[in-house]
């Protein structure tokens, strides 16, 4: 249950001026972009333009998230989140209180589910081969996602690029998972604990490739594992992937990059085997055009002969007539 502060929060005016106690740097507050159990984040005006701004009246909370979001910048290659631009306290007219808030980099872009959605299901494995190489380099530096959901992935771009979002959740491997989604969690289905380790994100992969391809909100009833099954071998793009999915939700990968790896060469195999039956196919095509040639070529030579066959025996009768008294 949201506290009264976190509430209040919540429903700051547009307009309202956030004004940092120690860095001095003000943001002026345009609407809220959404709000979770540690915070609400709003989308803000500032000196060097639009940032999202995330307060909270926890600030233990906001300094685990901070710590998460510097780790992110360390890390190269990839870009796992939005970037950090400024961490400080609020000293609120009314509240009368030190509200801690940290400023990020605002990406534009588009929701998971929603670019899907418009673009298409053959964008899921796109997507999530590029997540996939993001969480290879989040785990490398000991941490697990968590809160692993569409709702949390952001398409940026041109070109379409999946970026992370929400890092609330983030915790490092080995402790128990700090925050989660039921429908993501392996342990709602049954299938695993919470304990913060790579295969707990790849749980959550296969769940968004197959929550992405069913056209209703799935919710667990009896056997999970069954369950998943059956919504695989139902649907034409998940059963090409069954092998992968199954070996996420059982556990199987140790890393992201064993996943990334196992999706690629279904992938290739997919690809192989529709270029082999297109060959075929245009074989038998070839096949059978030469055929109806030969066909039509032998018929031509038939009616060709029967024409001759016939001016030759007008001829005759021609030539009979001609010579009789």
């Amino acid at each position: 249950m949201m506290n009264h502060t976190l509430k209040g929060l919540c429903n700051l005016r547009a307009g309202t001026v956030v004004t940092g106690k120690w860095h001095h740097q003000s943001y002026k507050l345009l609407k809220p972009l959404g709000h979770g159990a540690n915070g609400v984040v709003y989308l803000a005006e500032s000196m060097k333009g639009i940032v999202a701004l995330k307060l909270s009246d926890n600030s233990e909370a906001v300094t685990s998230e901070v710590n998460v979001l510097r780790r992110f910048s360390k890390v190269q290659g990839v870009a796992l989140g939005p970037s950090l631009l400024d961490v400080d306290d609020w000293v609120t007219p009314l509240m009368k209180k030190h509200i801690p808030f940290y400023v990020m980099e605002y990406i534009k872009g588009e929701d998971f589910s929603t670019f899907i959605r418009k673009r298409g299901k053959e964008w899921i494995v796109i997507l999530l081969l590029q997540l996939l190489s993001a969480l290879d380099k989040l785990h490398q530096e000991g941490w697990v996602f968590g809160d692993l959901k569409p709702e949390n992935l952001l398409v940026a771009g041109p070109p379409p690029t999946v970026r992370l979002l929400d890092v609330g959740g983030t915790t490092l491997q080995g402790r128990a998972i700090k925050e989660f989604t039921e429908l993501y969690d392996r342990g709602y289905w049954g299938l695993g604990s919470r304990k913060a380790e790579p295969s707990y994100d790849l749980f959550a992969v296969a769940m968004i490739m197959i929550q992405s391809c069913c056209p209703i909100k799935l919710e667990r009833k009896g056997d999970g594992r069954h369950q998943l099954i059956s919504i695989i071998q139902a649907d034409g793009m998940l059963r090409k992937y069954q092998a992968v999915l199954m070996k996420a939700i059982d556990g199987k990968y140790k890393r992201a990059s064993e996943m990334k790896q196992d999706l690629l060469a279904t992938i290739h195999r997919s690809a192989h085997s529709h270029s082999k039956q297109r060959a075929s196919k245009k074989t038998t095509q070839k096949s059978q055009r030469s055929k109806k040639r030969k066909r039509g070529k032998a018929k031509s030579v038939v009616e060709t002969a029967l024409i001759i066959a016939v001016l030759l025996c007008a001829y005759a009768i021609y030539v009979y007539h001609q010579i009789l008294p």
